[in-house]
C-alpha cells in the first residue's frame, strides 16, 4: 500500500530504489537558520579523513557546481567572432531555464535569511529546475512559468547576484527530494552570505567541486595601484591580497564571479576568455551531471 504524504503532492515513487521521497518539514529551514552561523567550525571538521569522507559523500558525492560572472565583467572581446550578446555567462543559467519542464522559485534566500542579511533581498530565492523540484515542500516556494524563473533570474542579477550553477546534492539532502541528477540548482549569491565563503577553509577534496566557469580566467593588469579596494568584502573566498602595492589573485582559489573586476576603481583587473566556446562548453558540462527535462 502505497504511504501517504501530510505535504499534498509532494511524495514520489523513486523506482531506482522502489522506496519513498519525503519532503523535508519546514522545520528544517528553522534548524539551518539556528545552525548557519557554524559552518566555518563545521566545515573546519572536514579536515579529520574520516568525518571528511563521511560529509564528502553523504553532502557532495557526484557534485559539480559552478560560479558564474556576473555578466558586467566580461568584457567586448574582439578576438572572438561572436556578437557580445551571445558572450555573457548569464547565458547559461537563461538556457536551462528554458530547457526545463519544471520550475520552482524559493520564497527566500536561506543564506541571506539565516545571515540576515542587511545588503541583498533576502526575498530573492534559489531557482530549482528539474522533475525533483516538484517535490518541494510547498511551504518553501512556488512552482512557476519558464517566464517567471527567467524574470526572476533577471531581478537577481539587477540586485548585484552572481549565479551559482549545477548538481548540488546538498539541495537535495536539506530539501528531501531527488534523484540528485534531477534537481538543478541556481543560487542567487551575495558576497556576505553564501555558504560557499567556507571554501577556504573545508577539505580541498570537497572545495574542488565548486568551481569557475570553463574557459575564463581573471587576472590583474599595470593598472593596478595596490589600493586593496578589491579584498575589501569583495572577494568570497579570499583569493585576493596585495603585494609589493599590487593585486595578486590565487588562481586556485578564484572562482571567477567578476565582483573585483567591477569594484576596482581603476579598472585593473580583468576577466579574460580563454576559450570562445566557452558557453556551449559549460552547458555540456552541466548537461552531464543534471537532467532538467
Amino acid at each position: 500500500m502505497q504511504k501517504k504524504s501530510y505535504f499534498k503532492g509532494n511524495l514520489r515513487s523513486v523506482k531506482k530504489r522502489g522506496d519513498f521521497i519525503m519532503a523535508s518539514p519546514y522545520f528544517i529551514k528553522t534548524l539551518i537558520n539556528k545552525t548557519f552561523s557554524g559552518r566555518f567550525f563545521f566545515s573546519k571538521l572536514t579536515h579529520y579523513p574520516v568525518i571528511g569522507r563521511i560529509v564528502d559523500y553523504a553532502l557532495f558525492d557526484g557534485d559539480d557546481i559552478l560560479y558564474l560572472p556576473k555578466d558586467k565583467a566580461i568584457p567586448v572581446n574582439a578576438s572572438v567572432n561572436q556578437p557580445e550578446s551571445l558572450m555573457v555567462p548569464s547565458l547559461v543559467a537563461d538556457h536551462f531555464i528554458r530547457e526545463a519542464n519544471y520550475h520552482w522559485i524559493m520564497d527566500s534566500c536561506i543564506c541571506r535569511d539565516s545571515a540576515r542579511c542587511r545588503d541583498y533581498p533576502v526575498a530573492l530565492g534559489c531557482i530549482f529546475l528539474g522533475e525533483a523540484a516538484m517535490d518541494i515542500n510547498p511551504k518553501f516556494g512556488r512552482r512557476v512559468t519558464s517566464d517567471e524563473a527567467l524574470e526572476h533570474a533577471v531581478r537577481c542579477r539587477e540586485a548585484g547576484l552572481v549565479h551559482l550553477i549545477g548538481r548540488n546534492k546538498l539541495d537535495s539532502v536539506w530539501l528531501g527530494v531527488g534523484p540528485c541528477r534531477k534537481l538543478l540548482t541556481i543560487c542567487n549569491c551575495c558576497p556576505c552570505c553564501c555558504l560557499w565563503k567556507i571554501l577556504p577553509v573545508i577539505t580541498p577534496e570537497i572545495g574542488c567541486k565548486v568551481s569557475r566557469m570553463p574557459g575564463i580566467s581573471v587576472c590583474v593588469n599595470d593598472k593596478c595601484l595596490g589600493c586593496g579596494t578589491c579584498k575589501k568584502n569583495v572577494c568570497f573566498v579570499n583569493a585576493i591580497h596585495v603585494e609589493n602595492q599590487h593585486a595578486v589573485i590565487d588562481e586556485q582559489a578564484c572562482r571567477g564571479c567578476g565582483r573585483c573586476v567591477e569594484t576596482c576603481p581603476n579598472n585593473a583587473i580583468e576577466v579574460i576568455i580563454e576559450n570562445s566556446d566557452f558557453i556551449n562548453d559549460t552547458i555540456r558540462r552541466i548537461s552531464d551531471v543534471v537532467d532538467v527535462t
